[in-house]
């Protein structure tokens, strides 16, 4: 049996009381023993998450941009430099197969950030031809994301480097110091709220969690950062799209699929054709109650199923929640649904999908 892939940071973790869950092969901190005080740096403070299980790779050449376009349905080629874009891999039909970002460091340097190993080896196979040169880049990019509304005072502090002008979904081509530290910073995150990531070299690792920390940053867990990705209705792969299968439009991912510009890009008269009438919208779901259903359950409007919640929360924020994929014609705010908890019908009114900052202000301001 293979050992789960363990952070640099691990040892560190441990060291806090940390608990921890493997997933798909990588080992993650669940918490550190409090997940509402994590949650609550996350929303109100200053919170350091280790992403060291996003997988990273490095991609160049010529055609670099082309062999990422191929896969991905987002706008590549119109990126500029310093940009970050977020968006689906797709297939041949449309399908996503992982979601992740793009990193574009120059016109033939990218990296490319997902969810699987496997991404790595499907842009190289849909990259025939071309000269392209992938890279591994996981264990050489250590990931410590810094979430929360204080996040950017709280780097600026420790940095010479004016960072108040970074916009969202953008970074810094060149590195900077952080902590006396030498890191590559990007505006970014998975928590809805004002964030950054930092990626130190891994023999640096350490000595920038530990400083971070003694600095005021709440180190957090999956389990915190996954109640905030939930009320921002962000996505996670394996919960609430099936690799190979499920559309981004299911997703209402219609924003960043570039599917109307003439892109050479896998499965794109699919979506073309998805994007005019999309058959189901993600949304949230605000749950009557206090129990938490389980993943995958059905949704009803009376006998017919016409959805499924895909990834339940109990919320700080808004009690008993869900992200859902629902039949679009029962997807409009406002409308009475149902569930079953436990054998009996339980009350659900569809809602917005980010219930915490629909219009994203936070995250861009």
């Amino acid at each position: 049996m293979t050992e789960a892939v363990k952070s640099v940071l691990h040892g560190e973790h441990e060291a806090r009381g940390a608990e921890f869950v493997v997933y798909s092969g990588w080992t993650w901190v669940t918490t550190f023993g409090d997940v509402q005080r994590e949650y609550a740096a996350i929303r109100s403070g200053v919170s350091m998450w280790d992403v060291y299980g996003l997988q990273k790779f490095d991609v160049s050449g010529p055609d670099a941009p082309r062999a990422i376009q191929r896969v991905f349905g987002n706008d590549v080629l119109g990126m500029a430099i310093g940009q970050v874009k977020y968006g689906p891999f797709v297939t041949e039909t449309g399908a996503l197969i992982d979601d992740g970002t793009v990193f574009k460091l120059a016109e033939d340097h990218f990296w490319v950030m997902a969810n699987s190993e496997s991404t790595e080896h499907y842009i190289r196979d849909n990259a025939d031809g071309m000269d392209v040169h992938i890279e591994f880049r996981t264990h050489q990019m250590p990931d410590i994301s810094i979430q929360g509304p204080g996040a950017r005072d709280f780097i600026q502090r420790l940095t010479d480097t004016d960072i108040s002008g970074l916009k969202h979904f953008r970074f810094l081509p060149e590195r900077i110091e952080v902590a006396g530290i030498p890191v590559w910073l990007t505006r970014s995150g998975f928590t809805g709220d004002l964030g950054y990531e930092l990626i130190p070299d891994p023999t640096d690792a350490v000595a920038l969690w530990k400083r971070l920390a003694d600095e005021g940053a709440v180190p957090v867990g999956v389990d915190a950062v996954g109640i905030a990705r939930i009320e921002a209705g962000l996505v996670i792969i394996g919960n609430d799209y099936e690799p190979g299968v499920t559309s981004p439009y299911d997703l209402s991912m219609d924003k960043i699929v570039a599917s109307e510009k003439d892109l050479p890009m896998l499965g794109i008269e699919f979506l073309r054709q998805a994007s005019v009438s999309p058959a189901r919208r993600f949304k949230t779901l605000r749950v009557s109650g206090s129990a938490l259903p389980s993943d995958m359950t059905p949704v009803w409007d009376g006998e017919r199923r016409v959805g499924t919640l895909t990834s339940p929360s109990n919320s700080p924020l808004a009690g008993i929640i869900g992200l859902a994929v629902l039949e679009t014609q029962w997807s409009a705010n406002g409308t009475e649904l149902a569930i079953e908890i436990d054998g009996s019908r339980v009350g659900v009114v569809v809602d917005e999908l980010s219930i915490f900052d629909p219009q994203r202000a936070r995250q861009r301001g």
